[in-house]
Protein backbone atom coordinates (compact mmCIF):
# COMPACT_ATOMS: atom_id res chain seq x y z
CA UNK A 1 0.00 0.00 0.00
CA UNK A 2 1.22 3.20 -1.14
CA UNK A 3 2.69 6.06 1.72
CA UNK A 4 0.23 8.89 1.62
CA UNK A 5 0.74 12.46 2.79
CA UNK A 6 -1.55 14.75 4.72
CA UNK A 7 -0.84 18.24 3.23
CA UNK A 8 -2.66 21.67 4.07
CA UNK A 9 -5.43 23.03 2.32
CA UNK A 10 -3.31 25.28 0.76
CA UNK A 11 -1.42 22.93 -0.84
CA UNK A 12 -3.83 23.73 -3.95
CA UNK A 13 -2.74 26.75 -4.60
CA UNK A 14 0.87 25.05 -4.71
CA UNK A 15 -0.17 22.96 -6.86
CA UNK A 16 -1.63 25.18 -9.62
CA UNK A 17 1.43 28.06 -9.20
CA UNK A 18 3.78 24.56 -9.86
CA UNK A 19 1.76 23.26 -12.94
CA UNK A 20 2.09 27.53 -14.43
CA UNK A 21 5.91 27.52 -13.46
CA UNK A 22 6.76 24.38 -15.62
CA UNK A 23 4.83 25.55 -18.28
CA UNK A 24 6.47 28.85 -18.17
CA UNK A 25 9.95 26.98 -18.45
CA UNK A 26 8.54 25.55 -21.77
CA UNK A 27 6.32 26.71 -23.09
CA UNK A 28 6.99 25.84 -26.67
CA UNK A 29 7.72 22.37 -25.89
CA UNK A 30 4.63 21.54 -23.68
CA UNK A 31 2.18 23.73 -25.41
CA UNK A 32 2.95 21.90 -28.34
CA UNK A 33 1.79 18.79 -27.29
CA UNK A 34 -1.45 20.12 -26.03
CA UNK A 35 -1.93 21.22 -29.35
CA UNK A 36 -1.12 18.13 -31.02
CA UNK A 37 -3.86 16.66 -28.79
CA UNK A 38 -6.69 19.46 -29.01
CA UNK A 39 -5.79 18.47 -33.40
CA UNK A 40 -6.35 15.13 -32.81
CA UNK A 41 -9.59 15.88 -31.39
CA UNK A 42 -10.42 18.11 -34.31
CA UNK A 43 -9.52 15.62 -36.64
CA UNK A 44 -12.03 12.99 -35.15
CA UNK A 45 -14.74 15.78 -35.25
CA UNK A 46 -14.32 16.42 -38.95
CA UNK A 47 -13.92 12.59 -39.80
CA UNK A 48 -16.83 12.20 -37.92
CA UNK A 49 -18.62 15.17 -39.83
CA UNK A 50 -17.54 13.05 -42.73
CA UNK A 51 -18.80 9.70 -42.24
CA UNK A 52 -21.16 9.69 -40.15
CA UNK A 53 -21.23 5.59 -39.70
CA UNK A 54 -18.11 6.15 -38.01
CA UNK A 55 -19.44 8.21 -35.23
CA UNK A 56 -19.27 5.05 -32.48
CA UNK A 57 -15.92 4.14 -33.77
CA UNK A 58 -14.35 7.67 -33.52
CA UNK A 59 -15.89 8.23 -29.66
CA UNK A 60 -14.47 4.73 -28.84
CA UNK A 61 -10.94 6.01 -29.90
CA UNK A 62 -11.09 9.27 -28.62
CA UNK A 63 -12.14 8.22 -25.48
CA UNK A 64 -9.62 5.03 -25.34
CA UNK A 65 -6.69 7.84 -26.46
CA UNK A 66 -7.11 10.49 -23.28
CA UNK A 67 -5.95 8.38 -20.07
CA UNK A 68 -2.91 7.13 -22.84
CA UNK A 69 -2.31 10.90 -24.23
CA UNK A 70 -2.76 12.22 -20.37
CA UNK A 71 -0.29 9.78 -19.37
CA UNK A 72 2.41 10.82 -21.78
CA UNK A 73 1.88 14.41 -21.06
CA UNK A 74 2.74 13.65 -17.43
CA UNK A 75 5.84 12.12 -18.55
CA UNK A 76 6.73 15.31 -20.86
CA UNK A 77 6.35 17.26 -17.80
CA UNK A 78 8.30 15.31 -15.38
CA UNK A 79 10.81 15.88 -18.18
CA UNK A 80 10.61 19.42 -18.00
CA UNK A 81 10.94 19.36 -14.35
CA UNK A 82 14.10 17.28 -14.12
CA UNK A 83 15.41 19.91 -16.84
CA UNK A 84 15.42 17.91 -20.09
CA UNK A 85 13.44 19.05 -23.07
CA UNK A 86 9.72 17.63 -23.72
CA UNK A 87 9.18 15.83 -26.65
CA UNK A 88 6.29 14.94 -29.26
CA UNK A 89 7.80 11.19 -29.06
CA UNK A 90 6.77 11.28 -25.01
CA UNK A 91 3.22 11.32 -25.88
CA UNK A 92 3.82 7.70 -26.59
CA UNK A 93 5.18 6.65 -23.42
CA UNK A 94 1.71 5.48 -22.07
CA UNK A 95 1.96 2.18 -24.51
CA UNK A 96 5.34 1.44 -23.31
CA UNK A 97 5.91 -1.77 -21.39
CA UNK A 98 2.61 -2.77 -19.67
CA UNK A 99 1.27 0.96 -18.85
CA UNK A 100 -1.51 0.54 -21.16
CA UNK A 101 -3.58 -1.57 -19.93
CA UNK A 102 -3.52 0.03 -16.53
CA UNK A 103 -3.91 3.53 -17.41
CA UNK A 104 -6.90 2.62 -19.71
CA UNK A 105 -8.44 1.06 -16.11
CA UNK A 106 -9.34 5.18 -15.88
CA UNK A 107 -11.79 4.27 -18.37
CA UNK A 108 -13.93 1.49 -15.62
CA UNK A 109 -15.01 4.45 -13.18
CA UNK A 110 -16.41 6.73 -16.60
CA UNK A 111 -17.91 3.14 -17.38
CA UNK A 112 -19.66 2.32 -14.27
CA UNK A 113 -20.92 5.88 -13.68
CA UNK A 114 -22.40 6.05 -17.22
CA UNK A 115 -24.24 2.53 -16.48
CA UNK A 116 -25.04 3.91 -13.01
CA UNK A 117 -26.81 7.14 -13.95
CA UNK A 118 -28.48 5.52 -17.37
CA UNK A 119 -30.05 3.11 -14.51
CA UNK A 120 -30.89 5.77 -12.23
CA UNK A 121 -32.59 8.00 -14.83
CA UNK A 122 -34.48 5.44 -16.09
CA UNK A 123 -35.59 3.93 -12.94
CA UNK A 124 -36.48 7.58 -11.37
CA UNK A 125 -38.48 9.06 -14.22
CA UNK A 126 -39.64 6.19 -16.40
CA UNK A 127 -39.72 5.94 -20.45
CA UNK A 128 -42.93 8.16 -20.33
CA UNK A 129 -40.82 10.95 -18.40
CA UNK A 130 -38.28 10.79 -20.36
CA UNK A 131 -40.55 10.63 -23.91
CA UNK A 132 -41.40 14.24 -22.20
CA UNK A 133 -38.55 15.33 -21.39
CA UNK A 134 -37.22 14.57 -25.05
CA UNK A 135 -40.29 16.43 -26.73
CA UNK A 136 -39.83 19.60 -24.56
CA UNK A 137 -36.37 19.76 -25.61
CA UNK A 138 -37.38 19.39 -29.28
CA UNK A 139 -40.28 21.99 -28.33
CA UNK A 140 -38.27 24.37 -27.46
CA UNK A 141 -35.81 23.59 -29.75
CA UNK A 142 -37.99 24.49 -32.71
CA UNK A 143 -39.09 27.49 -31.26
CA UNK A 144 -35.53 28.93 -31.07
CA UNK A 145 -34.94 27.62 -34.50
CA UNK A 146 -38.21 29.75 -35.60
CA UNK A 147 -36.96 33.14 -34.35
CA UNK A 148 -39.66 33.60 -31.92
CA UNK A 149 -39.75 34.57 -28.40
CA UNK A 150 -39.74 32.41 -25.96
CA UNK A 151 -43.11 32.63 -24.19
CA UNK A 152 -42.84 32.66 -20.36
CA UNK A 153 -46.37 31.11 -19.80
CA UNK A 154 -45.16 28.16 -22.78
CA UNK A 155 -42.38 27.64 -21.12
CA UNK A 156 -44.22 26.93 -17.97
CA UNK A 157 -46.59 24.82 -19.22
CA UNK A 158 -43.84 22.78 -20.89
CA UNK A 159 -41.86 22.52 -17.70
CA UNK A 160 -44.86 21.28 -15.65
CA UNK A 161 -45.55 18.51 -18.01
CA UNK A 162 -42.08 17.31 -16.68
CA UNK A 163 -41.28 15.34 -13.45
CA UNK A 164 -39.21 18.33 -12.01
CA UNK A 165 -38.44 17.20 -8.39
CA UNK A 166 -37.17 13.56 -9.92
CA UNK A 167 -34.94 15.34 -12.54
CA UNK A 168 -33.27 17.32 -10.06
CA UNK A 169 -32.70 14.19 -8.05
CA UNK A 170 -31.28 13.46 -10.62
CA UNK A 171 -28.95 15.86 -11.43
CA UNK A 172 -27.72 16.01 -7.86
CA UNK A 173 -27.02 12.39 -8.13
CA UNK A 174 -25.18 13.10 -11.42
CA UNK A 175 -22.91 15.81 -9.80
CA UNK A 176 -22.14 13.52 -6.81
CA UNK A 177 -21.13 10.65 -9.10
CA UNK A 178 -18.89 12.61 -10.95
CA UNK A 179 -17.58 14.37 -8.24
CA UNK A 180 -16.31 10.56 -6.51
CA UNK A 181 -14.80 9.51 -10.29
CA UNK A 182 -12.61 12.95 -10.40
CA UNK A 183 -11.78 12.40 -7.03
CA UNK A 184 -10.49 8.53 -8.04
CA UNK A 185 -9.35 10.07 -11.41
CA UNK A 186 -7.23 12.90 -10.03
CA UNK A 187 -4.04 10.96 -9.26
CA UNK A 188 -4.92 7.84 -10.63
CA UNK A 189 -2.71 8.48 -14.05
CA UNK A 190 1.09 9.54 -12.52
CA UNK A 191 0.92 6.21 -10.10
CA UNK A 192 0.74 4.20 -12.98
CA UNK A 193 3.33 6.05 -15.37
CA UNK A 194 6.01 6.35 -12.45
CA UNK A 195 5.17 3.93 -9.79
CA UNK A 196 4.26 1.20 -12.07
CA UNK A 197 1.31 0.89 -9.78
CA UNK A 198 -1.74 -1.29 -11.58
CA UNK A 199 -4.63 -0.05 -12.66
CA UNK A 200 -7.03 -0.81 -9.62
CA UNK A 201 -4.80 -0.23 -7.10
CA UNK A 202 -3.58 3.24 -8.71
CA UNK A 203 -7.41 4.32 -8.43
CA UNK A 204 -8.04 3.13 -5.36
CA UNK A 205 -5.11 4.85 -3.73
CA UNK A 206 -5.57 7.92 -5.55
CA UNK A 207 -9.36 8.33 -4.17
CA UNK A 208 -8.07 7.19 -0.78
CA UNK A 209 -5.37 9.97 -1.07
CA UNK A 210 -7.86 13.12 -2.50
CA UNK A 211 -10.33 11.91 0.79
CA UNK A 212 -7.88 12.32 3.01
CA UNK A 213 -6.45 15.58 1.24
CA UNK A 214 -9.96 16.71 0.21
CA UNK A 215 -9.54 20.50 1.41
CA UNK A 216 -6.21 20.90 -0.78
CA UNK A 217 -8.48 19.65 -3.49
CA UNK A 218 -11.13 21.66 -3.26
CA UNK A 219 -8.57 24.55 -2.91
CA UNK A 220 -7.20 23.63 -6.24
CA UNK A 221 -10.48 23.12 -8.45
CA UNK A 222 -11.57 26.19 -7.19
CA UNK A 223 -8.69 28.20 -7.74
CA UNK A 224 -7.89 26.50 -11.00
CA UNK A 225 -11.66 27.67 -12.21
CA UNK A 226 -10.83 30.98 -11.35
CA UNK A 227 -8.11 31.07 -13.50
CA UNK A 228 -9.61 29.89 -16.10
CA UNK A 229 -12.07 32.72 -16.86
CA UNK A 230 -9.25 35.19 -18.10
CA UNK A 231 -7.96 32.56 -20.48
CA UNK A 232 -11.49 31.97 -21.86
CA UNK A 233 -11.37 35.77 -22.65
CA UNK A 234 -8.44 36.01 -24.11
CA UNK A 235 -9.19 32.79 -26.35
CA UNK A 236 -12.39 34.67 -27.31
CA UNK A 237 -10.77 37.68 -27.95
CA UNK A 238 -8.70 35.97 -30.15
CA UNK A 239 -11.70 34.08 -32.01
CA UNK A 240 -13.70 37.39 -32.51
CA UNK A 241 -10.10 39.06 -34.20
CA UNK A 242 -9.07 35.78 -36.65
CA UNK A 243 -12.91 35.14 -37.43
CA UNK A 244 -12.94 38.84 -38.82
CA UNK A 245 -9.62 38.11 -41.02
CA UNK A 246 -10.28 34.54 -41.89
CA UNK A 247 -13.29 33.19 -41.03
CA UNK A 248 -15.16 32.55 -38.14
CA UNK A 249 -14.61 28.58 -38.48
CA UNK A 250 -10.77 29.02 -38.31
CA UNK A 251 -11.27 31.48 -35.15
CA UNK A 252 -13.09 29.21 -33.36
CA UNK A 253 -9.96 26.55 -34.37
CA UNK A 254 -7.53 28.84 -33.31
CA UNK A 255 -8.83 29.87 -29.95
CA UNK A 256 -9.47 26.03 -28.93
CA UNK A 257 -6.10 25.04 -30.20
CA UNK A 258 -4.99 28.00 -28.01
CA UNK A 259 -6.92 26.78 -24.68
CA UNK A 260 -5.70 23.32 -25.54
CA UNK A 261 -2.31 24.41 -25.58
CA UNK A 262 -2.00 26.13 -22.44
CA UNK A 263 -4.56 24.02 -20.20
CA UNK A 264 -3.69 20.63 -20.82
CA UNK A 265 0.20 21.25 -19.83
CA UNK A 266 -0.76 23.35 -16.73
CA UNK A 267 -3.31 21.08 -15.47
CA UNK A 268 -1.09 17.99 -16.03
CA UNK A 269 1.52 19.85 -14.10
CA UNK A 270 -0.42 20.46 -11.38
CA UNK A 271 -1.59 16.64 -11.36
CA UNK A 272 2.31 16.27 -11.23
CA UNK A 273 3.11 18.36 -8.43
CA UNK A 274 0.04 16.75 -6.15
CA UNK A 275 1.29 13.40 -6.95
CA UNK A 276 4.99 14.25 -6.06
CA UNK A 277 3.64 15.82 -2.40
CA UNK A 278 1.09 13.73 -1.66
CA UNK A 279 3.09 10.59 -2.33
CA UNK A 280 6.25 11.55 -1.18
CA UNK A 281 8.33 11.84 -4.20
CA UNK A 282 9.83 15.54 -3.84
CA UNK A 283 13.29 14.29 -1.71
CA UNK A 284 13.73 11.58 1.07
CA UNK A 285 15.03 13.16 4.67
CA UNK A 286 18.04 10.61 5.99
CA UNK A 287 16.37 8.98 9.20
CA UNK A 288 18.74 8.54 12.39
CA UNK A 289 20.08 4.85 12.50
CA UNK A 290 18.53 3.18 15.23
CA UNK A 291 20.89 1.10 17.41
CA UNK A 292 20.25 -2.52 17.71
CA UNK A 293 21.16 -3.40 21.39
CA UNK A 294 20.27 -1.26 24.41
CA UNK A 295 23.79 -1.42 25.41
CA UNK A 296 24.94 0.31 22.53
CA UNK A 297 24.48 4.24 21.80
CA UNK A 298 25.59 6.19 18.71
CA UNK A 299 26.66 10.37 19.16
Amino acid sequence: MSQIRKVPSSAGVRWLLTGLSLFKRAPLALGTLGAIWSMAISLLVSLSELFPRLVPTLQLLLLVAGPLFMGGLLWAVRETDEGRIARPSHLLQGLQGDRAPHLLAALLPQLVAALLLGVLLLAMIGHSGLEQLAFVKDRIHQIIQSGAQLDPVQINQLASSLPAKRILLWVLLTVATFTAMTLALFLMLPQVMFNRRTGFHALHDSLRATLQNLPAILVFFALAGISIVPLFFGALIVEIIVGLLAGQATGIWLARLLLMAVLMPVFAGSVYAAWKQIFGHEGTVAQPTTPSRADVFAA
